[in-house]
């Protein structure tokens, strides 16, 4: 399961899965045409594909796309989270409308998809989670409209799932990217984007389909001795 899969990291994240012989489910938020394309890629590459509209910030709407995919596809193996979106305030200048839809979608989401899939999971001793953080929530270095709150906030989650579930056979690691080419950073302004690239030392932003290899490795038998892990794509950002 991939949420947020019709663009950006998620959708590379569901084609390269694709390509690795998964099967996946993704869900998508009112982004019908660019889920379609996805959902073609995918099935072009072998993979059983199953795409939904749905709100990751409504719990129950989560939990039914996951009795769904069990009903369809059998047991859930693995979670990958990718929604997140940002706001283009500083901290101080955000209002409530603004705020909420930020954590509501980028830890909430990520919560209730956890939650969903996780007692199956735990039964089955079995289980793999993937969550998309970003370098921004591990060194704050662009503290603008609550997005390293969110994103840092997936880190703590992460680290208390993996201490939890570790026992069950569950493996939980995040990735935290830098600035990478999607819809959310077309909204930054270009000076905004051209100091951040100053920044970086290989002096580029990464590209979605480094992230997704990421995401295949940490879903694969090479990453079996790894939880609790945050591992960077960041091009040197941190730097």
């Amino acid at each position: 399961m991939v949420s947020a899969g019709s663009r950006g990291i998620g959708a590379a994240t569901v084609r390269r899965l694709a390509a690795d012989g998964w099967d996946i489910s993704f869900c998508h938020y009112e982004d019908e045409q660019r889920a379609l394309e996805v959902e073609k890629a995918a099935s072009e590459l072998g993979a059983r594909v199953l795409a939904l509209p749905l709100d990751v910030t409504d719990g129950d709407e989560v939990a039914a796309w996951a009795r769904q995919v069990e009903e369809e596809f059998g047991p859930v193996e693995a979670v990958v989270s990718c929604a997140g979106i940002t706001r283009d305030q500083p901290l101080a200048r955000l209002d409530d409308a603004d705020w909420h839809p930020v954590i509501d979608t980028g830890l909430d989401g990520v919560f209730h998809l956890c939650r969903a899939t996780l007692f199956a999971m735990m039964r089955r001793q079995s289980g793999r989670i993937v969550m998309v953080s970003s370098v921004f929530g591990v060194y704050a270095h662009a503290p603008r409209g609550g997005y390293p709150s969110a994103r840092s906030g997936i880190v703590g989650l992460t680290r208390e799932l993996a201490a939890m579930t570790s026992r069950f056979g569950i493996r939980a690691n995040a990735i935290a990217p830098a600035v990478t080419v999607t819809d959310t950073t077309a909204i930054v302004p270009e000076s905004t984007r051209n100091t951040l690239t100053e920044t970086i030392i290989l002096r580029r932003f990464g590209r979605a389909a480094e992230v997704a290899d990421r995401v295949a490795f940490l879903l694969s038998d090479e990453a079996r001795d790894l939880t609790g892990r945050v591992l960077e794509v960041s091009a040197g950002i941190s730097l």
